[in-house]
C-alpha cells in the first residue's frame, strides 16, 4: 500500500519517480483543430484586420502625405521631409488657431462638467434633508429638459444660435434691448473680437451640458444610499457631501467625460463653422480643423494640411495623457489619505 504522504506530495507536484525535482509538469499544448482555427480567424484575425485597414494604414498614409507637397488632386507628389512642420511654426494663422483650441480646451470642459455635476447632484441628492436620500421632486423633468439640446445635431444648434446672435434681428439683442439695455442694440456678438469666442463657448457648453448631466446622474445613482445617509448622520452638509463623497465616487466618469469634451473642443469644427465660417473677426474663433479644411480644399495644399492633422492628433493624445496623469495622482493622494484614516 503506497505511503499517503508520498501520494499527497506527488499530487501536489512534489518529487516522484517521473518528476524527481518536484517541478510542475508543463502544460500540454492543445492541437490546432479546424474549429479553433476558424474561431481565432473570425474573432481575432478579422477585428485585427479591420483595425489595421481602417486605422493603422490611414495613419501611416497621413504621416507619409505630411512629408510631401501633395496637392490632393494630382498623383504627383514630392518628398519634402519636415519642411511642412517647420512651416507650421511660421504660420501665424495656424498658431492663432492652436491658441484658440487650447483656450477652448481649458474653459469649455471645466465649465461644462462643473455645471453638469452641479445639476446632477441637485437632481439626485438635494431633496429633503430628512428621510430617504433623494433628489428634487420632478427630477425626471429636469433631466429631460437638460438633455434636449444634446439630441439636436451640432450643425443645427450652430445655425440656430447664429440667428440668435444676429445683430439686427437676433433674439438675444431683442431681449436685452427690451429690458432697457440699449447698448446691445445691433451688437454683433460674433463680429466683435472680445465677444466672439465667449459667445461660441457658451453655445458648445449649452449643447453639451445635458448629456454629461445624464451621465453623472446615472453614476451617482450607483453610489450606495447608505453612504449618503451616514454622512447626513455625521452632520455633513450638501456641499461637503458632494465634494467628499459624490465626486470621489464618480471619479472615473468625470475623467472619461473630461477626455471626451477635450477631444470635442480640440476639433469643434461643426460648431465653429456654423457660427462663424470665416473664423470670426481677426480669426478669433478659428480652430485648427477649420484652418486645415481651408488649406486643403481652398488652397489645394493637402500635404501641408495633413501635417496640421498630425499635429492635431498629437495634441489630442497629449491632452488625454495629461488628464490620465492628473486623475491618477489625484486618486493616489485620496487613497493614501483613506489608508491613514
Amino acid at each position: 500500500m503506497p505511503d499517503p504522504s508520498t501520494t499527497m506530495a506527488q499530487t501536489a507536484g512534489g518529487p516522484s519517480e517521473e518528476n524527481p525535482w518536484g517541478a510542475a509538469p508543463g502544460r500540454r499544448r492543445r492541437k490546432l483543430t479546424l474549429d479553433r482555427a476558424l474561431f481565432m480567424t473570425v474573432f481575432l484575425g478579422l477585428p485585427v484586420a479591420v483595425f489595421v485597414i481602417f486605422v493603422v494604414v490611414p495613419i501611416g498614409q497621413a504621416l507619409f502625405y505630411s512629408l510631401t507637397d501633395w496637392t490632393g488632386f494630382s498623383p504627383v507628389m514630392n518628398f519634402v521631409g519636415l519642411d511642412n512642420y517647420a512651416k507650421l511654426l511660421d504660420d501665424e494663422t495656424f498658431v492663432k488657431a492652436l491658441r484658440n483650441n487650447v483656450l477652448l480646451t481649458i474653459v469649455v470642459p471645466f465649465v461644462t462638467l462643473v455645471a453638469a455635476l452641479a445639476i446632477a447632484v441637485v437632481v439626485t441628492t438635494a431633496g429633503p434633508s430628512t428621510g430617504q436620500v433623494r433628489g428634487l421632486n420632478g427630477s425626471g423633468f429636469y433631466r429631460v429638459v437638460s438633455f434636449f439640446p444634446y439630441a439636436v445635431p451640432a450643425v443645427v444648434i450652430g445655425l440656430l444660435w447664429a440667428q440668435v446672435y444676429d445683430p439686427a434681428a437676433g433674439l438675444l439683442n431683442g431681449m436685452l434691448t427690451g429690458i432697457g439695455l440699449d447698448g446691445f442694440k445691433d451688437y454683433a456678438w460674433l463680429g466683435e473680437v472680445r465677444a466672439a469666442m465667449p459667445a461660441s463657448m457658451f453655445v458648445i457648453i449649452w449643447a453639451s451640458i445635458g448629456f454629461y448631466t445624464v451621465l453623472f446622474v446615472a453614476a451617482i445613482k450607483g453610489v450606495p444610499a447608505e453612504i449618503y445617509e451616514a454622512a447626513r448622520i455625521d452632520g455633513a452638509g450638501r456641499f461637503r457631501t458632494a465634494i467628499s463623497i459624490t465626486l470621489p465616487s464618480i471619479r472615473d466618469n468625470v475623467q472619461t467625460a473630461y477626455i471626451y469634451l477635450g477631444i470635442l473642443t480640440l476639433d469643434a469644427y461643426v460648431f465653429m463653422a456654423a457660427l462663424a465660417p470665416g473664423g470670426g473677426p481677426a480669426n478669433s474663433t478659428l480652430t485648427m480643423s477649420q484652418h486645415l479644411m481651408n488649406t486643403a480644399f481652398k488652397k489645394s495644399q493637402f500635404g501641408y494640411a495633413t501635417s496640421m492633422g498630425v499635429v492635431l492628433a498629437l495634441v489630442t493624445l497629449l491632452f488625454a495623457a495629461l488628464v490620465f496623469v492628473v486623475f491618477h495622482f489625484a486618486g493616489g493622494r485620496d487613497k493614501k489619505g483613506d489608508v491613514r484614516r
